[in-house]
């Protein structure tokens, strides 16, 4: 039974999640904690990395606790990460220089903005696939350099590091001999020049970033060193995958063949399709990002469509309005009404996503009535989830010329039975939830059992897949195009509404 186990580290964006896998991809040990999130100013989001890092080895020694297990019996560690929040620290002492900043966070929009009128925002899709948007890395750390004292002077003099979250993990694990990152995350920095798979100098030269701060890039599935005794449990253990938590989810679901698709929800909503070795050059707003690239094979691509506010709209539900308890009680209070009374909740709360990609958008219910309940509200916000997703399904089925044939789901919103439902009938194709919905902690565990050789190939994982459950749609055409051409009017209500 020795070291038959894979241990996945998920660092989201309100939680740390560990899951244990055992060579059948079963979960044989599970933990997970929320952590602090601060918002210090309208638009602003922080993390405290060392809270996330001194979260993350609890979890981990709860997991192995829970799985009756103990560190020598890991052959390998995979992590996934929340993406492009980003974090610059002291090489000396690992000391982060202040919070991380977090993906959601909008206070690089006057920045995007300058680029974008320079005109730059072309040759920066074309070298990196994504748009210029405060959502990605390049700008935060930009600000951070001009914002904190002395610190451009430390980062051109090479005393600083910069990581997305995954990075920093690895570096805190291994005690400090590992400062890189892989394929898929450096693509989401908007530094990383998805063609030449390198940093690209001269957008360096324009945001004036230091290549003396950034990690060395790698596969997603290979071995990026041992963590340090010191720190984790008296053991060195290969940490052996990583990958940003929408490709490692892309990973799990065994989207290996140009064309599959899934679809996570979390705090955001981003679905992904595998577009094979060749990227595709989005021209309705979607982004080219790298998927993954295990060992020494070719990197593989994918259309994303990155959908900000999700079951973060559950979440001020809960603890903004206070109309539910808990999460679970959306559905009930959806499933209470029978229509949502032409009462649409566009969730805006940090902007809009894709394919608007409008950062001064702002969230906007419409349709209010003196007979609108909070059921009406509470439906109004599963809704929005699903015609987000259709507003994605749809651009990418124009970038790529594939049809979508069926969604793969993901995410602790698919035990919710009326939210799957409902996307199958929006979108007009069945919706599969998989038997593991953990399938962003299993990609990670897949990307390090690989390199470890717990499993052999793709072939092997991907035998692996499971259905649960399989909705198909229940809702005619016409009413699904009556309902979706609603939504579109309700998200104009709501864009550029800051700047007015």
């Amino acid at each position: 039974m020795a070291q038959d186990f894979i241990l996945a580290i998920d660092q989201g964006t309100t939680g740390t999640t560990v899951l244990v896998f055992d060579h059948e991809a079963s979960i044989r040990g599970h933990a997970t904690s929320e952590f602090t999130q601060y918002y210090p100013k309208p638009g602003w989001v922080e993390h405290d990395a060392d809270e996330i890092w001194s979260i993350t080895l609890k979890v981990v020694e709860a997991a192995l606790n829970n799985a009756h297990l103990t560190p020598g019996d890991i052959r390998g560690i995979g992590i996934t990460n929340q993406r492009e929040t980003s974090l610059l620290w002291h090489r000396n002492n690992s000391k982060p220089v202040s919070r991380a900043i977090v993906w959601q966070d909008r206070r690089t929009s006057p920045l995007c903005d300058e680029l974008r009128n320079e005109g730059l925002e072309n040759i920066w899709q074309q070298k990196t696939g994504l748009l210029l948007d405060p959502y990605f890395s390049g700008t935060k750390i930009r600000w951070m350099l001009d914002n904190i004292p002395s610190l451009r002077k430390a980062a051109t003099h090479g005393e600083i590091a910069f990581g997305t979250i995954d990075s920093w993990l690895t570096w805190k694990l291994t005690g400090g001999a590992c400062h890189a990152t892989d394929y898929s995350n450096a693509s989401r920095t908007l530094l990383y020049n998805i063609h030449k798979l390198d940093w690209d100098d001269k957008i360096l030269s324009r945001l004036d970033i230091p290549r003396e701060i950034l990690p060395e890039v790698r596969s997603s599935s290979c071995i990026f060193g041992e963590t340090d005794p010191k720190v984790f449990f008296g053991k060195r253990i290969p940490v052996a995958g990583v990958a940003g938590d929408q490709q490692s989810a892309l990973f799990g679901q065994a989207c290996y063949k140009k064309g599959f698709a899934k679809n996570t929800y979390g705090t955001g909503s981003f679905l992904l399709m595998n577009t094979g070795h060749k990227p595709i050059a989005s021209s309705n707003r979607l982004l080219t990002t790298i998927a993954c690239r295990v060992g020494d094979e070719p990197v593989e691509y994918a259309l994303e469509g990155a959908i900000f506010i999700t079951g973060a709209a559950i979440q001020w539900l809960r603890d903004g309005l206070k109309i539910i308890s808990t999460a679970a009680e959306s559905e009930i209070l959806a499933k209470s009404v029978t229509e949502n009374d032409d009462v649409y909740f566009v969730p805006a709360l940090t902007g809009l996503g894709a394919p608007y990609w409008d950062s001064y958008a702002r969230g906007t219910i419409v349709g209010l009535t003196r007979g609108t309940t909070a059921a009406h509200i509470a439906r109004a916000a599963l809704e929005s989830i699903c015609y987000q997703t259709r507003d994605v399904a749809e651009a990418m089925q124009a970038d790529s010329g594939i049809k979508l044939s069926e969604l793969r789901v993901d995410g602790g919103a698919v035990g919710n039975s009326f939210l799957m439902q409902y996307q199958s009938d929006i979108l007009g194709v069945p919706v599969e939830v998989p038997a593991i919905p953990e399938t962003t902690a299993l990609g990670a565990a897949y990307l390090a059992g690989l390199a470890t050789g717990l499993w052999k190939n793709r072939n092997e994982i991907g035998k692996k897949y499971r259905t649960a459950r399989r909705y198909e749609p229940e809702m005619d055409k016409d009413r699904r195009d009556q309902l979706y051409a609603r939504w579109k009017q309700a998200v104009q209500c709501s864009r550029g509404w800051s700047k007015i």
